[in-house]
Parts: C-alpha cells; sequence; structure tokens
C-alpha cells in the first residue's frame, strides 16, 4: 500500500507541473472552458413499465410512475453551428411497483448518461433550432424479493435522439425547450424512455479585457498550487454526513461506511474571479479501512472555492467538489455492492488559508464516493470527518 500511494504521489506532483503553464492567466476562463456550457433542464418524463418488467411468478397490484424529471448538461460550442454535450437524466422519484405478490413495495430505479452531438440552424438573431443525436448509456436498477429478482437490473448502450428551440438572452444566458428520447432494449425488457423539458444554459464566452484587469489586480491571493495531506475518523460520528444527506440533501451518504482513512492531494488553480471565486482542478490518492474492508481510491476532480471572508491574518473559504472520476480497489464493500470499480469522487468542506502570503491550508471536510447510478448496483462510501493541514505556492 505504501508503494501505491508514493506511487500516486509522485505521479500528481508530476502532472500538476506538467499541466501549469509559466504565465498566470488564471483571470481568464482557460482554453478548455470558453465557450463551453453548463445547463439545467426540468420536465416531464414517460416510459411504459409494466407487468412485463416483472420477472415470472411476480405480480403487482398496481404500478406507481412519477413523470417528474431533471437532465444536468455540460457541453461545448465549437461555433453557432455545432455542440457536443455530456448528459445525465433521471426522474426525482423512482417507478414503484406496488403490492408485489400480495405482499411490499419495491422501486425501480432509471437514469440515462449520454454522449452526444447537436448541430444548430439560427432562424433570427436570437432563436434557433437544434437536434441532437448521440449514444446513451441506460441503466436500471431492479429489486429482489427474498432471493429471487423482481425486476433484473439491467445496463445497455443504445440510442439518443432529440430536438429543441433555444432563444438567447445574451452572451451567456439561453433558455431552451427540449424533447429527448432514448432508445428501450426488448431483450432486457427496458422500455423506451420520452423527455419533454425547459432550461437553461449558462455559457462562459470568453471575459471583457477590463475584466480580466480587474480579476488579475486583485490584491488578494489565489494559490496556484497546494499539496496536502488529511486524516479521516469516524470517531466523531457520522452526524454531519447524515444531515447534509437526509435532511439538508445537499450532498450524498453511502452503504458502506469509512472507521478512518489517510488521504494525500495535490490542487492547482484555473480560474479566479475578484475576490470569492476559484475553480481548481485536483488529484487525489487514499487509503481507507471500513468494518472489514482495506481499500484504496484514485482520483481527479474539479473543485469549486468560495472565499467567503478575508482578514489581515487569514482568509476562511467553503469547498465543494463532485463527479470526480476515480477508481476504487474493491467493488464490494462489507458486503455492499459498489456496482464496479469505477467510481465519482464528491466532497463539500471549510478551511483556511493563514500566513502573509497564504503558504498554509488547513481544513476539514466530508466526502463520498458513487457511481451515480451510472451502474445497476451504486450502494456507494461514507467517509466521515478528515482534517487536513497542507502548503501552498504561487511559482511554477
Amino acid at each position: 500500500m505504501s508503494k501505491v500511494l508514493h506511487t500516486a504521489f509522485t505521479a500528481i506532483v508530476l502532472l500538476g507541473s506538467f499541466i501549469c503553464p509559466g504565465q498566470d492567466k488564471r483571470a481568464q476562463y482557460p482554453a478548455l472552458l470558453t465557450n463551453s456550457y453548463f445547463g439545467v433542464d426540468l420536465g416531464y418524463i414517460d416510459y411504459r413499465f409494466s407487468q412485463k418488467q416483472l420477472e415470472p411468478g411476480f405480480t403487482s397490484s398496481s404500478i406507481h410512475i412519477p413523470h417528474a424529471a431533471v437532465r444536468v448538461l455540460f457541453g461545448h460550442q465549437f461555433n453557432k453551428y455545432l455542440s457536443a454535450e455530456l448528459s445525465y437524466m433521471r426522474p426525482v422519484a423512482f417507478v414503484e411497483y406496488r403490492n408485489v405478490n400480495g405482499s411490499n413495495e419495491y422501486e425501480v430505479g432509471m437514469n440515462v448518461a449520454g454522449l452526444s452531438l447537436k448541430p444548430q440552424l439560427p432562424i433570427s438573431k436570437n432563436v434557433s433550432l437544434n437536434a441532437e443525436a448521440g449514444i446513451a448509456l441506460i441503466t436500471r436498477g431492479g429489486f429482489i424479493v427474498v432471493d429471487r429478482p423482481g425486476v433484473k437490473d439491467a445496463s445497455y448502450a443504445g440510442l439518443l435522439l432529440g430536438a429543441g428551440l433555444k432563444y438567447q438572452l445574451n452572451s451567456n444566458w439561453e433558455l431552451s425547450l427540449n424533447s429527448l428520447w432514448a432508445s428501450s432494449s426488448d431483450k432486457l425488457k427496458q422500455p423506451a424512455s420520452f423527455f419533454a423539458s425547459a432550461g437553461f444554459n449558462y455559457v462562459m464566452r470568453p471575459l471583457a479585457k477590463e475584466t480580466v484587469e480587474r480579476n488579475a489586480d486583485t490584491g488578494h491571493v489565489f494559490p496556484k498550487h497546494s499539496i496536502g495531506i488529511a486524516f479521516t475518523t469516524g470517531g466523531l460520528g457520522y452526524g454531519i454526513n447524515n444531515f447534509v444527506s437526509k435532511d439538508a440533501h445537499i450532498f450524498w451518504g453511502g452503504a458502506a461506511r469509512v472507521k478512518r482513512g489517510f488521504s494525500i492531494n495535490y490542487r492547482s488553480n484555473l480560474f479566479h474571479t475578484r475576490k470569492v471565486f476559484s475553480l481548481d482542478w485536483g488529484a487525489g490518492a487514499g487509503w481507507w479501512k471500513s468494518g472489514n474492508e482495506t481499500f484504496y481510491t484514485l482520483s481527479i476532480y474539479p473543485a469549486f472555492r468560495f472565499t467567503f471572508t478575508r482578514t489581515k491574518p487569514l482568509d476562511l473559504y467553503f469547498d465543494y467538489s463532485f463527479a470526480g472520476p476515480s477508481f476504487i480497489s474493491r467493488s464490494t464493500i462489507d458486503g455492499k455492492d459498489m456496482g464496479g470499480k469505477f467510481t465519482f469522487q464528491d466532497f463539500m468542506g471549510i478551511g483556511i488559508l493563514a500566513g502573509k502570503k497564504r503558504n498554509l491550508e488547513a481544513g476539514v471536510r466530508i466526502a463520498h464516493y458513487s457511481n451515480g447510478n451510472i451502474f445497476p448496483q451504486n450502494n456507494g462510501v461514507m467517509i466521515p470527518l478528515t482534517f487536513g493541514l497542507g502548503y501552498t505556492w504561487n511559482k511554477n
């Protein structure tokens, strides 16, 4: 394990040194993000779940199909005629099979992850028509009755087709009406999905020269690089994890719970505003001990930092990261199926930067690993309070 962590640490530092440019251009969006966009669609989903999805020997008195759904998007506009897009869609509440074989109710989870091209046809200064075509990873999480599957898990690659109308409010904000279809699978007894929605996109256009100059001449420290170590303990309980996941609904929990752990992380700043917001990329490695298992993780991730208090001795910030692609060394932890060894890392926490040049960093956070339901099983890992110390620097 020590060799794994040492190798990971060395790779992280070398990768950071390679990626970071010699000139500080952090007051402008990085080239990879310029003309990229993120968006949210809310709408109505319809899929014809019925008795057909039940395995032989099972019946249900009724099937409840909620229709509210959400789709989140991240894409890039190559020009005014073509974009590429990653998307993730799921219902707000899952399909429910009621009174199965005269007993309980069971949920069937569904989500669609997509990669698509979107050609666009402007029809006026602010209005355009668009089409969408691509591939979809369609995943269904079934249920077990005693020791038999009532509805089987399913995962398959399918076709994603769509069309929409977009209205450009200004250079950054767009409103849209959209329709989307994801293909069925007769072999897996999965119906097609149809989604009609309204939403918005925010496009990261290059910032004006005056804005860039104002952001660059900030007078505040946004560290270019940081390296840190952290120690995790379940000795203080999981109350914060449970509160933010079950009560506040701003984070995620996990069926498997880590009792202790150690992690190392490197971060590099990509962009910052004048005072509050900064966007980093990071890479990290962790060693974890749950109830009965020892495992490790390797991650890369985006990190969003909001420095909400700046004083002479220190700055206080809030950190949030989600959907960091990760490798997890075990696919089953304490008897809980993680769905595979590919997963995502999420974390949230608070911290301080101290010292004249803000070279010293300390913080506390919680974290989570799960696959975002792109695989049928997704029990997730809960990482409790993690205390970290780090060093930051501004030279390349």
